[in-house]
């Protein structure tokens, strides 16, 4: 017994798994093994002593009524009370467990053989439970890896530490290509098991929390959550917009953001392929969000015509028509992506005179402050 509980120690050393887990899958493979040798329906439980270096393996048969379904279904695992009370005595009663020891060594050589099977089954599997768990916590976060090959459908595979991950073509930034031996960054989707593949990792460069992480790391005040990302919306390797905000007076979210001469967001732009990113300042008022969210272009008004269907008009001036529906139509519908809301442009008469304004990262120095405080008076009632 002494030699197979030091085996145990061995396989959880050998596989980079806790002891507990090793112990679990060994009582697995010992009633797993007990089934093997009686019966599939019978009950056992295994008991491991670490400490003496042991272990026991019980068949549990509980008592239940003549007229129990489990007869039918789990024959050895039940006995009834008449004929429990004529084999052990009448001071039993119903739901009572009547326990058994099984000697695995009266089995012979198969048994012996079986539990080696089951429990080298059992230790690989709390492996990948192991490895499961481990990924699985790092869903959403961004993974780095070396890519082994890439498949006629230029699906790419990265070798990403114990486990291969895949970042298929549709989740990959479109024009990128990638070769033997190239250091890849993506996002981690979901940890996948296939009957082919076995368990791997789902990578993706496309999602805009790919966008929001990479940000993060660059960003220091995001990453201390002095900055937060309400929002954000990316046509990947073309256009993308962020939506920004913060509670602290002394700090400047669009300015933090992109950095001295634009460094900390033009870094971030060259991992997604020179991917346009603007950055603008949240606002909970829906309607200075879409005005902003509309941003390089100047809008008029902005009406909600169903708060529950979130619908928009926009009234705007033909020369800033084009400006808000970007090439493509790739500005209003980032907008509407970032914002939550369909817009519809109404375009009236008269051109937008850009005066004393802020557009994306650039303010004009020369703003005209009013000296009338009317408007204020009431805060302070």
């Amino acid at each position: 017994m002494e030699k197979i509980v030091d085996i145990i120690e061995a396989m959880a050393h050998e596989k980079n798994i806790s002891l507990e887990s090793a112990v679990d899958a060994f009582k697995e493979a010992l009633i797993k093994t007990a089934k093997r040798c009686t019966s599939y329906t019978s009950h056992f439980e295994a008991m491991v002593d670490m400490e003496r270096k042991d272990y026991t393996v019980e068949q549990i048969v509980i008592i239940v009524k003549d007229d129990d379904e489990r007869f039918e279904t789990e024959a050895d695992a039940v006995i009834s009370l008449k004929e429990a009370h004529e084999l052990y005595g009448a001071d039993l009663e119903l739901g009572d467990e009547l326990r058994s020891p099984f000697i695995l060594e009266e089995h012979g050589r198969t048994a012996s053989f079986n539990l080696f099977k089951e429990l080298q089954y059992h230790i690989q599997r709390q492996v990948e439970e192991d490895l499961f768990e481990k990924y699985r916590e790092k869903v959403g976060h961004i993974m780095i890896g070396t890519v082994n090959r890439v498949d006629e459908k230029e699906n790419t595979f990265i070798e990403i530490g114990e486990l291969k991950g895949l970042l298929s073509q549709r989740n990959r930034i479109k024009g990128e290509k990638f070769k033997r031996g190239d250091t890849v960054k993506a996002l981690l989707r979901y940890v996948s098991i296939d009957p082919e593949m076995g368990m791997f990792l789902e990578l993706t460069r496309t999602s805009p929390k790919f966008l929001e992480k990479l940000m993060e790391k660059e960003v220091p005040e995001i990453a201390d959550e002095s900055v937060t990302i309400v929002a954000s919306a990316r046509i990947p390797g073309q256009r993308a917009k962020l939506a920004l905000k913060t509670d602290f007076l002394n700090i400047d979210p669009i300015g933090a953001s992109v950095g001295v001469k634009g460094v900390r967001i033009n870094a971030v732009s060259s991992e997604l392929d020179g991917e346009n990113i603007d950055c603008i300042e949240y606002s909970p008022i829906p309607e200075v969000f879409i005005t902003r969210s509309l941003s390089p272009s100047i809008v008029q008004s902005v009406k909600i015509t169903s708060a529950k269907d979130k619908k928009v008009v926009v009234n705007i001036t033909s020369d800033q028509k084009a400006k808000a529906i970007g090439k493509s139509g790739i500005n209003i519908r980032l907008a509407s992506m970032l914002t939550g809301y369909t817009i519809e442009l109404n375009e009236i008469e008269g051109r937008t005179e850009r005066t004393n304004e802020k557009s994306g990262n650039n303010t004009n120095p020369e703003v005209e402050k009013t000296t009338n405080t009317d408007a204020l008076a009431d805060l302070f009632k």
